[in-house]
Parts: C-alpha cells; sequence; structure tokens
C-alpha cells in the first residue's frame, strides 16, 4: 500500500512548473523543485540507515529546507518530530531520550552544546541553519531527486508534537498519516481553499498551526506560500496585498492594526483572515471589521487533535466562539464529575471525537488511558460550552478554574468584563493561594499607554454585574502578560510569580 498522506500531499504536483514557495528574499521554488529536494533527504536518511517508523528531531530555524525535511520524512515513513527553537540543551536531552530520536537536525550554532550535551545518547547529529546552508544540504546535494515512497498505511505515525509541559513532564502527542491527512482535508474544503489562493506564513513550523495546518492544507490545495521567517510587521504588511489568506495567532492582527497603513485598501485581495491558538479580545474583532471590512474566522484546536471547530466561512462568524465542530467531528460539553454530556449553555469539559484525534502519548499508556477514553473521545483540558445555536465558546483551561470558598469561578467570564474597562488593554484572571478560602481570585490588567486603569471604578462595576464571590481580591497592573509563541497567555508563570499575594 503506498503512502496515502505522501501521495495526497506531495505526490500531486511531481514535475509541476508552478511556483508553490515565495521566500522573503525573493526566491521562487517550485513544486516540482520542492518534491525533488524532499527526494534527495529521503535519500540522505537512507544512507543514514533510519527505516519506518524510526524518529527524526529537528530544531532548526523556518527555511524551505526544513519544510522539506518534513515532506522527506512523510515519504521515508520516518516519524517527524519538530521542537520549538526556544528549548535549551537540557529540554532537547530530554526530547531525545524519551523519543528515541535516531537524528537530530539543529542550528550550527547549537551544535556545539547539543553535542555534549548528547553524548551518551546514540544519535547522529546534522545541521541546518537559517539560511539554507548546514551538513543535512551538503549531504542531499550528492542524492538522486528520485526516492520511491515506503509502503505504509493510514494508521502509520507520522509526527510526534509533545506538549508545554507546564503541568508536568512533556507527553509526546502520537499522530498518524490519517490524523494529519483528514483534517487538511476537511479544512481545504471548510475554508475553500484552491489552488489560486497565496498564503502569506508568519507562523512557526514547529507547531500544529504554522505546520499541520498551514503547509498541509496549501500542499492539498495546490495553493502558494510566502513564506516569512517569523512575524515582523513591516513585512506582513508589505506582503499582503500579494496574498489571499493569512493564519495567525492574535498578536498578529493587534499590531497590523497599529500600522496606519493597514487598511482596507491594503487587504483587497485577501479573502479570509484566520485566528487561533489564543483567544481574539471582541475589540479586537470589531475594530479590525471596521478598518478592512472582513471578519476574522477563529477556529479551535490543539497538540493532540490539530483542528476541531471554525466558525463557519459563509455563515456568522461569532465574535467570542470558535464556530461548529468541523464535518466528521464530535463535540461534547460533559459534567466533570459524572462525565455525563450537560445540556447547551452549561460549562463543563469540552470533549472531540473524530479522525483528527491522536491515537495516545508516546510511552505514557496511563496518561493516555486518562484523557483518551475507550470510545474514542479525547479530554482536552479545556471548559467550554455550547450555545443554543451550536456555537462552541472556550471558557478556559480546567487548570485555570479557580475554586475559591467551594465556588467555581470562571476567569473568562472576569476577563470579558475587565477588557471592557476604561484604560484596560487585555486581562488575566488567575487563581492564588488564600489563608481563608483555600484560593482566590487575582485580577491582572495591562494598562493602555495613554489611560491608567482606575481601580475604584473598576471595582464598582465588578461588584454590580457579579457575585460577591467571584469579586477580585486585588488588581495588578502591569505592562503586559507573559505569552509563548504561539501568543498564548502563559498563566502559570503568573501564578508563580503572584502565588504569595495574600499569605
Amino acid at each position: 500500500m503506498s503512502n496515502p498522506l505522501y501521495d495526497n500531499l506531495f505526490g500531486k504536483y511531481i514535475g509541476a512548473k508552478t511556483s508553490f514557495i515565495e521566500t522573503s528574499d525573493g526566491r521562487i521554488i517550485t513544486h516540482g523543485g520542492f518534491v525533488a529536494m524532499a527526494a534527495r533527504l529521503a535519500n540522505v536518511f537512507k544512507s543514514m540507515g533510519l527505516k519506518k517508523g524510526d524518529r527524526l528531531a529537528i530544531q532548526v530555524e523556518k527555511s524551505v529546507t526544513a519544510l522539506c525535511i518534513y515532506a522527506a520524512c512523510v515519504q521515508s515513513g520516518i516519524v517527524f518530530l519538530p521542537l520549538n527553537t526556544g528549548y535549551t540543551a537540557n529540554e532537547i536531552e530530554y526530547f531525545i531520550k524519551d523519543s528515541g530520536s535516531k537524528l537530530l537536525v539543529c542550528d550550527d550554532e547549537k551544535l556545539s552544546e547539543i553535542s555534549l550535551k548528547l553524548q551518551d545518547i546514540e544519535i547522529e547529529l546534522l545541521t541546518l541553519n537559517e539560511n539554507e546552508t548546514g551538513s543535512i544540504v551538503e549531504l542531499a546535494k550528492e542524492q538522486k531527486n528520485i526516492f520511491q515512497t515506503v509502503e505504509a498505511n493510514e494508521n502509520d505515525l507520522a509526527a510526534f508534537l509533545y506538549t508545554s509541559g507546564t503541568t508536568g513532564r512533556s507527553k509526546g502527542a502520537m499522530l498518524t498519516q490519517n490524523n494529519l491527512l483528514s483534517n487538511a482535508k476537511t479544512l481545504v474544503d471548510y475554508w475553500q481553499f484552491n489552488n489560486k489562493d497565496t498564503l502569506l506564513h508568519a507562523l512557526p513550523i514547529f507547531h500544529t498551526h504554522g505546520l499541520f495546518v498551514a503547509i498541509n492544507v496549501c500542499l492539498i490545495s495546490g495553493s502558494k506560500i510566502i513564506l516569512v521567517p517569523r512575524f515582523n510587521l513591516d513585512e506582513l504588511i508589505n506582503n499582503i496585498p500579494k496574498a489571499t489568506v493569512l493564519m495567525g495567532v492574535p498578536t498578529f492582527y493587534t499590531r497590523l492594526l497599529s500600522n496606519d497603513s493597514f487598511n482596507n485598501k491594503l487587504c483587497e485581495k485577501m479573502r479570509l483572515f484566520i485566528s487561533g491558538s489564543a483567544p481574539l479580545l471582541a475589540e479586537t474583532h470589531i475594530d479590525f471589521e471596521k478598518r478592512t471590512g472582513h471578519k476574522i474566522l477563529e477556529r479551535y484546536g490543539m497538540t493532540e487533535t490539530n483542528m476541531s471547530t471554525s466558525n463557519p466561512y459563509e455563515a456568522e462568524r461569532r465574535a467570542g466562539t470558535v464556530g461548529f465542530p468541523l464535518p466528521g467531528i464530535e463535540v461534547k460539553i460533559t459534567d466533570p464529575k459524572t462525565e455525563n454530556e450537560l445540556p447547551r449553555g452549561e460549562i463543563g469539559n469540552l470533549e472531540v471525537r473524530g479522525p483528527n484525534v491522536f491515537v495516545g502519548y508516546w510511552n505514557m499508556p496511563e496518561k493516555t488511558k486518562e484523557e483518551l477514553r475507550e470510545d474514542g473521545f479525547f479530554i482536552t483540558g479545556d471548559l467550554g460550552l455550547m450555545d443554543e445555536d451550536g456555537y462552541v465558546q472556550i471558557i478556559g483551561r480546567d487548570k485555570d478554574l479557580i475554586i475559591s470558598g467551594g465556588f467555581n469561578i470562571y476567569p473568562k467570564e472576569l476577563e470579558l468584563l475587565l477588557d471592557e474597562q476604561e484604560g484596560v488593554i487585555e486581562s488575566a484572571v488567575i487563581g492564588v493561594p488564600h489563608p481563608d478560602f483555600g484560593e482566590t481570585p487575582l485580577g491582572i490588567l495591562v494598562r493602555e499607554k495613554s489611560a491608567e486603569p482606575k481601580i475604584d471604578k473598576i471595582e464598582k462595576i465588578i461588584k454590580s454585574q457579579l457575585a460577591r464571590y467571584k469579586h477580585p481580591k486585588r488588581f495588578i497592573v502591569i505592562d503586559e502578560l507573559p505569552r509563548n509563541t504561539m501568543g498564548k497567555v502563559q498563566k502559570n508563570l503568573l501564578r508563580d510569580q503572584y502565588r504569595d499575594t495574600f499569605l
């Protein structure tokens, strides 16, 4: 049996002369050129003795060659393991040991430090730099442009992605060929991608959003990619007139709005702006539509599931929601105690089932059993609700739930109210230890540049609109919230920083 992911994502464009990737330095890579480079890299891996099922880890900056390595792994049946470029050598050591990777591709600048850390581990090391140089590039030059696809089936593993590990040891989520392929096909149809589209790609490629969503969707639809190394406001502004789609995180859109040249005229060729990985403020939705005439499409996904829900392409895109379950995917809200499905409008655990859902955590059968039910539903760890019209809302992470004096407090409810207040750009509400209540909500407010939040006024508004047990016992005003590379607020860092506030 041929490898379905390779045949559908890469094989259909062999020999095609149309442009596929345009880089920020003006290079054009055709579909044929991309597939030929992937074949050369696959031959490199074969010459090194890597075979189907082996793991290849990669920690490099974004480049065309990095994408070709992904393609080569898929064609070879090698399990692809992308690692965050911010990880230290200590963290890399854990991922290599846990995954049992046979090869690590890293930047030349990190090679000596990583080599020292991994000196007692049996693993090959190659290098790839952001400027497309490195030992792997030199080895590829000696290889043929054709590689015989390794036979595989849809249940074979295609990739590992490690979770962030903010609540413990990082877990390697195992994703199959069909997990990736089925989701990409669904998104192409749902978001109406075709070979006339050009995606402006400014996301990292070590993450579900930037790799398995953005790249796979373009490969299946034949869309062109404008590949920029990372988010840069000027670079996005310069490239938007050439694009039709932008996938981003909320930070992309707030920063675009901060530039006066970002307007309706600049976006006249754009048909779709997609946002995910963190919630968009209602204010951003409103300002963006006023400025451009476009409604941002929010969707919901995670490492273990790829994309699960999306606001519709043609029907109402409802701010504050992540839309409906995608075709072929089931979403339900369950009671954390009884595990029974809850009526619409009630908050509970968000669970997902479908061909997009991963098959388990590598070397963690007990953790897999805890989070992946026997009937196929995955307990996401997110709290959500489904409204009367079927739109899904994400209330927050289960671990962010605050239990104060026996009462459940959902930070999102407070944050939505705080974000509306004068002098507040955005907010985060966290639970911190309290001698009387066990824990209590603490409000973290990000100040506007031209106006300081008026705490007395904010406290009066909260008092008038929310039950007393929900009131934050204190507010702290800061310049910005800590975020990870995908724009998510790192509440764990805030909890660590302010945990002794009331002790």
